[in-house]
């Protein structure tokens, strides 16, 4: 007979043994009443993060996490439904100009997102500087606004009702050191996209400097584990591992972002967003079943069109200005030569720093602030050249900014542009 008490399941994880399905249903369903207490959840995932899960057992605990909540069903939607997930990067703005071209494609997009936390930046808190623009979204408004040919597409915040476990467990994590443990990870991610009844998933899990995960090994193995949890779960998944060594595009903020996303819509902008944005999406229309070229839809300005009528689906006004930041500061290159270098990681703390991000959830942040990159590595730059435009509503703030960026960009002699691909491999079941 299969103990089901906190200390005993918390003893045999501690012990290296494999948590039968009864155990895990107990003791996740036990924590989202309150009969499992903080701190015997904070000792299992503490046991999780140094003894590992099982396929069956992280498979499992994502079910339960799903079963604390509701789970969305657009199964009845006249159109294939598609999502796509990334594990957060500096200056990726991808969902932005994602969403409406895939829905332009003709799929049906109810992709639900997050705010910034830290030096990567947050999907809702880019849409929410459009002014009128609401992260909010009903169930039966997302269901309409999917089945309009022409919106097809909702960015939204998860309701409260999604997933609630999770949600308690990834704020007990966050203050006791058991963040880093890929059963863990995948399961919280994956959890919420299943809870929101997509029919397929494209992950793209960044890897680099600026990424959580450093390495290509460590990057495979979540994508691996999230494949294999989606896939379990009847959800058609796909994951792009793409690099995050260099900030993506040429701005990281909030405003900024959305400035250089609708570039991109209009058949402009950075080589390296259109590229991401494009092979992202025929990913997606590759698994919703659709004949198209994502590519000849961006050119013909579909996208755009789709992506005015999402911005107006959800309060916002497509042709309002965006905010600017009230005080700006420019980093000048101290010599002739080839940027060799922008660390991802130095520029997404300095955008934080300059009121982009947030140390705490909940923290306001600053629809205007972030940095412009006016050359990217393997760029020609001569002294006194403009590389940088600092902005923020708190000049104070460019101290500490500046102070992230002593390291973060290297000038240097060569003239080889960097060779590196931006997608790095692709894991399927």
């Amino acid at each position: 007979m299969t103990a089901l008490d906190a200390v005993s399941i918390i003893t045999t994880k501690r012990d290296g043994g494999e948590l039968s399905d009864a155990q895990i249903d107990w003791v996740v369903d036990g924590f989202t009443r309150g009969a499992v207490a903080d701190e015997q959840m904070s000792a299992l995932a503490m046991a999780i993060v140094w003894r590992g899960m099982t396929r069956r057992e992280t498979a499992r605990w994502t079910t339960a996490m799903i079963a604390s909540g509701s789970r969305m069903d657009f199964t009845d939607l006249p159109r294939p439904t598609v999502d796509k997930h990334s594990t957060g990067g500096v200056g990726d703005k991808i969902t932005l100009p994602l969403a409406p071209l895939v829905a332009a494609c003709g799929a049906a997009v109810p992709q639900l997102s997050g705010r910034g936390l830290g030096h990567t930046g947050g999907t809702l808190d880019k849409l929410e500087t459009i002014p009128g623009w609401q992260a909010d979204v009903s169930v039966p408004r997302m269901r309409e606004i999917l089945a309009d040919p022409a919106i097809g597409a909702v960015v939204c915040a998860a309701g409260a009702d999604l997933a609630p476990a999770d949600k308690r467990l990834y704020a007990l994590r966050d203050v006791t050191g058991t963040v880093e443990s890929i059963p863990l990870i995948a399961s919280s991610i994956m959890s919420k996209k299943i809870a929101e009844g997509t029919a397929a998933l494209v992950l793209d899990v960044k890897v680099g400097a600026g990424a959580f995960l450093k390495t290509r090994d460590g990057a495979r193995e979540l994508a691996t584990a999230m494949v294999e949890l989606g896939t379990d779960a009847g959800v058609r998944t796909v994951a792009l591992l793409t690099a995050m060594d260099t900030p993506l595009g040429r701005t990281a903020g909030n405003a900024l972002e959305v400035a250089e996303s609708v570039e991109v819509l209009a058949g402009g902008g950075p080589a390296d967003i259109v590229e991401l944005t494009v092979t992202l999406a025929r990913e997606m229309v590759a698994l919703a079943g659709l004949d198209i070229d994502p590519a000849d839809v961006l050119a013909d300005g579909r996208a755009m069109d789709q992506w005015r009528a999402m911005v107006r689906a959800q309060g916002g006004d497509p042709d309002a200005a965006l905010p600017t930041a009230k005080h700006t500061e420019i980093v000048r290159a101290d010599r002739d030569g080839v940027l060799t270098r922008l660390d991802a990681m130095g520029v997404g703390i300095a955008a934080w720093r300059l009121g982009a991000g947030r140390a705490r959830q909940g923290d306001p942040v600053q629809a205007g602030a972030g940095i412009e990159m006016h050359a990217k590595p393997g760029d020609s730059v001569t002294a006194g050249q403009p590389l940088l435009t600092l902005h923020t509503d708190t000049p104070g703030a460019f101290l500490g900014a500046h102070a992230a960026l002593i390291d973060a960009y290297v000038i240097g002699d060569s003239i080889e542009k960097p060779t590196t691909p931006l997608v790095l491999g692709r894991i399927e079941a």
